[in-house]
């Protein structure tokens, strides 16, 4: 299988599309995706996985190649169908919380071309588990069970944090029928509070209700769905040991690792880099590794590990494989680099 050679005009679309305001840049490139999928699908490759290798066995589920797309690129899942023909082997979208919420004050998206990153504030702004849920069941991609499909949960920002298990119980039963795997979210800087979830005994509050719901909806709907937790890089040596004995004792089913970073130590004196958010891409890299390292060594060779985090390249793909990540995602990367990073991960991962 070639790279379709459709993907090597990226370049000038993001010259292009760098011109404009980032989260505009965003909207606009989405929408011409849709445009291209429904009017220009004879030119594009199909809607479905890249199959360079064997597949990979995880929590159950057949992933047919190691490349994701990371949550939050498409986050009410209303483009499910384009983003499929970069040939992912799996599409995470959200966050969805249980209400509409239109996040945080514009502008929230900026760019640190320089050090190829991006720090967002938007504060998992959505149409709410109504909408997002028509979108899903919109999707041929997703009624046809072409790739895997994960579902990344959060919190309403109105929800006080004593009451954010609610919102996760809310979401977890509604997207469960939909979901090959499900993804809770508690790592995002961009919600008051929200990365207190992570300590010991909040995390274990929350997840072991969870857990429970999981159980009996597994029975309800015939199907076993895995229940993943995405983490923050920042959580420091200590905050990180006690995380990763909550999973291990929990037996949760897999861990996102990671988010976006507060630190800006490497990115210090470029324009908006003390702009409040979480920072992506390549600065985070190294945070990422560090942290799916550590995973692996304490969790063993068999709790799954998605590693995201500054991947730009097929050697940063590897060093994650390496680090002991099973299965990588990409967004910031993508944005760079564009859907030819898909091809060169899948094959060099394969």
């Amino acid at each position: 299988m070639t790279k379709p050679l459709l993907w090597s005009g990226y370049p000038l679309a993001r010259r292009l599309l760098f011109r404009l305001d980032p989260e505009v840049a965003h909207e606009v490139s989405l929408a011409g995706l849709d445009f291209a999928h429904r009017w220009l699908g004879g030119l594009m490759p199909p809607a479905q996985p890249l199959r360079l290798g064997p597949a990979v066995e995880l929590a159950g589920l057949r992933f047919p190649n190691r490349v994701g797309l990371a949550a939050g690129l498409d986050k009410n899942a209303a483009h499910l169908d384009g983003l499929a023909r970069f040939g992912f082997g799996f599409l995470e979208v959200g966050t969805v919380t249980p209400l509409a919420q239109s996040g945080n004050p514009k502008p929230r998206l900026f760019r640190l071309p320089k050090a190829n990153a991006l720090i967002n504030r938007f504060g998992f702004n959505n149409q709410g588990l109504e909408a997002f849920l028509a979108n899903v069941r919109a999707s041929r991609w997703a009624q046809e069970h072409r790739g895997i499909l994960g579902l990344n949960i959060g919190k309403n920002a109105v929800t006080p944090i004593e009451q954010a298990l609610s919102d996760y119980l809310i979401c977890l039963e509604a997207v469960t029928p939909w979901a090959d795997y499900v993804t809770v979210n508690i790592s995002s800087p961009n919600t008051k509070n929200l990365r207190d979830l992570q300590a010991e005994q909040a995390l274990e509050a929350l997840l072991e209700p969870l857990l429970e719901r999981q159980a009996r909806l597994a029975q309800q709907h015939q199907k076993q769905t895995p229940l993943f937790l995405k983490i923050s890089p920042d959580l420091g040596a200590v905050g990180l040991e006690q995380l990763i004995g909550v999973v291990r004792n929990l037996r949760i089913d897999g861990v996102v690792a990671t988010n976006t970073t507060l630190d800006r130590s490497l990115v210090q004196g470029q324009p908006h880099a003390q702009e409040t958010g979480g920072l992506s891409g390549q600065p985070v890299h190294l945070r990422s590794l560090q942290t799916v390292r550590r995973l692996r060594e304490a969790l063993g060779p068999t709790t799954p590990i998605i590693g995201v985090g500054g991947i730009f390249s097929a050697a940063d793909g590897l060093a994650m494989r390496e680090a002991g990540a099973d299965l990588v995602q990409v967004y910031t990367g993508l944005i760079y680099r564009g859907p030819a990073l898909v091809y060169e991960l899948a094959e060099r991962l394969a």
